[in-house]
């Protein structure tokens, strides 16, 4: 009873950090608190929730952390970036095994394909349904940020329709999760180059349906329009628009959207900054 009751509080731990507003306190507590997380599925290794936990957390971490931070300090110290971005990549690795640890507590087939025949995945997430959203959303969220970071892109192209399986399904079962994540997470896969299957018209139309889902409230989705779609297409007036709006969010209007907030506005802040390289 007491191992439930303390897997069920950690279980929670993510919503207590995502209103935070203090970035460098959740930067050195959150490892501690996803090592208990991990310690306890040691115990309980099909308890739902600490895998959901481990999952969006680790996912989270290596964004916020390391992913954003390594692209941030790239400018300055190439080497340092390098080792941030190795770390950014375990940590999505770490993550997307237990969102697929998450799924096979209810998929079992779709866990084994996602582990070892990634192409045969989307025939089986037909399967899934409405309380699925989440693990499919982190899964695709870590397989995205793994990929975007890794020297051997092109090797791996070969495994960007199974992201977009998995985040097409989850816009199927409830696409207004989230508040607009999950077309925060579309615009940057529609980004991709048009021989990568992306298509800048399809990003705009994600861009705007997370925008009227989080009413204007999540900076992500601009600083993601900025980054995969204004940049690319060299639009300087739109680039430094869409990160303006960013940045003019109020991070009190929604507490639970304070962290996340913050970590794109820090990025938005880094682009403003750096436009003049990066759109050359």
């Amino acid at each position: 009873m007491g191992m439930n009751r303390m897997a069920a509080a950690l279980s929670d731990t993510a919503a207590a950090y995502a209103k935070d507003d203090d970035l460098e306190f959740v930067r050195t507590g959150a490892p501690a608190t996803l090592k208990m997380v991990e310690m306890m599925l040691d115990g309980q290794p099909a308890h739902a929730g600490l895998l959901m936990t481990a999952c969006s957390g680790f996912a989270q971490y290596a964004y916020a952390f390391l992913h954003v931070d390594s692209e941030i300090l790239a400018v300055a110290n190439a080497r340092e970036a390098a080792v941030l971005r190795d770390r950014a990549i375990r940590m999505y690795r770490r993550a997307r095994g237990y969102c697929q640890r998450e799924l096979g507590t209810r998929h079992a087939t779709l866990r084994a394909a996602l582990e070892k025949e990634p192409a045969r995945a989307a025939a089986l997430l037909d399967r899934t349904a409405k309380p699925d959203v989440p693990a499919l959303f982190w899964t695709a969220a870590a397989w995205a940020g793994e990929l975007a970071l890794v020297d051997n892109q092109l090797f791996r192209i070969g495994e960007v329709p199974v992201v977009r399986a998995l985040l097409t399904r989850a816009l199927a079962l409830d696409e207004a999760w989230g508040e607009g994540t999950l077309h925060e997470a579309m615009i940057a896969l529609e980004g991709l180059p048009v021989i990568a299957g992306g298509s800048p018209a399809r990003a705009r139309g994600h861009f705007e349906r997370a925008v009227a889902l989080s009413e204007g409230n999540s900076a992500f989705a601009y600083v993601t329009l900025a980054s995969s779609v204004a940049a690319p297409a060299r639009d300087r007036a739109e680039f430094n628009r869409v990160l303006k709006q960013a940045l003019a969010i109020d991070l009190n209007r929604k507490p639970w959207l304070r962290l996340a907030n913050m970590v794109a506005q820090k990025r938005a802040r880094f682009l403003l900054a750096e436009a003049e390289r990066l759109l050359r």
